[in-house]
């Protein structure tokens, strides 16, 4: 086993943290290494630091990724550890998603703050959420509602739920399961008309192409149906250009030697939505979320895309 300490790069945010910790213990036990041989260096993104504003208005997802891979690539860290579903569909060259951990459950969480479910809010209740999916899935089951934008890590958005600012809101299942949270949902969506964003409940981990030190240390704790599923998902975001200013959802399950997808676009008003399926081989992942990209593209039209702009 080399000796050379590895520098992990994270967002600070608790639950940032906890998947870095999460990395950091599996190679741990799979190496036999000791705390001290892996450093989680917390980088701070512009992503954390612009809260007062849409992430639509300032950049994209893309905004919590950048100064990380910035200290990637100039080798002051040797990995990086992010939520699947931050990372954008092309990466800065020279970088690539090495792995991906074993997904935890996808699924979205309601938190309501006086009702149980999503359909108990009564008439003009307000629900916060950050997501453009979210948003526009919320007005597919509930036109009547009010949704406002929500920003700020799980902590700071469950202290505003609790101090009456909204209603409600949604929270990735997977993320607060991570923090020991999971006891704070009042209701858990369903995967086929609620569907979770591309790669949503995945750690994936983040390298320089060529760097086969650290590739190599990380292979052998990748989970291949996590990774399968999302190559599947990401091909179906990526065919669709898909960027925070587009609701799009899509979920890859692996069973025995075959990968089911199911995916959604949809109107931002939740007024119009298009689903697709697609089922194939383990080695097509990749590509049964094109195709399934292509067949629902060409069922919305190409308005589909521009009308809203």
């Amino acid at each position: 086993m080399q000796t050379k300490s590895l520098k992990i790069g994270t967002r600070g945010s608790a639950l940032a943290l906890a998947q870095a910790r999460e990395t950091r213990d599996r190679l741990m036990k799979h190496h036999g290494l000791r705390e001290e041989d892996i450093e989680i260096v917390v980088i701070s993104t512009s992503g954390d630091r612009i809260q007062d504003r849409p992430l639509t208005e300032v950049g994209g997802k893309g905004l919590f990724t950048l100064e990380i891979e910035e200290q990637l690539a100039d080798g002051r860290i040797d990995l990086a550890v992010h939520s699947s579903k931050d990372m954008p569909t092309f990466l800065p060259e020279g970088l690539h998603l090495s792995i991906f951990l074993e997904r935890e459950d996808p699924r979205d969480a309601f938190i309501g703050r006086d009702v149980k479910t999503l359909l108990d809010l009564p008439r003009g209740a307000v629900v916060g959420s950050s997501s453009l999916r979210r948003q526009a899935l919320i007005l597919r089951a509930r036109p009547d509602l009010k949704v406002v934008t929500f920003r700020g890590n799980v902590e700071t958005r469950l202290r505003k739920l609790a101090e009456g600012e909204v209603d409600a809101t949604f929270l990735a299942y997977a993320g607060l399961r991570r923090l020991g949270l999971g006891d704070v949902v009042t209701e858990l969506m369903d995967v086929r008309t609620f569907p979770p964003a591309p790669g949503q409940g995945a750690i994936t981990v983040e390298t320089r192409i060529g760097d086969d030190r650290v590739d190599g240390l990380l292979a052998p704790i990748n989970h291949l149906p996590t990774s399968t599923a999302l190559a599947c998902e990401r091909a179906f975001l990526g065919a669709l250009d898909g960027s925070c200013r587009t609701p799009i959802a899509g979920l890859a399950t692996v069973s025995g030697d075959l990968v089911q997808f199911h995916g959604m676009i949809l109107l931002p008003n939740g007024n119009e939505a298009h689903e697709v399926s697609g089922e194939g081989k383990l080695a097509d992942a990749a590509e049964i979320g094109r195709d399934a990209a292509l067949r629902i593209r060409e069922r919305a039209g190409s308005h589909f895309f521009t009308d809203w702009l």
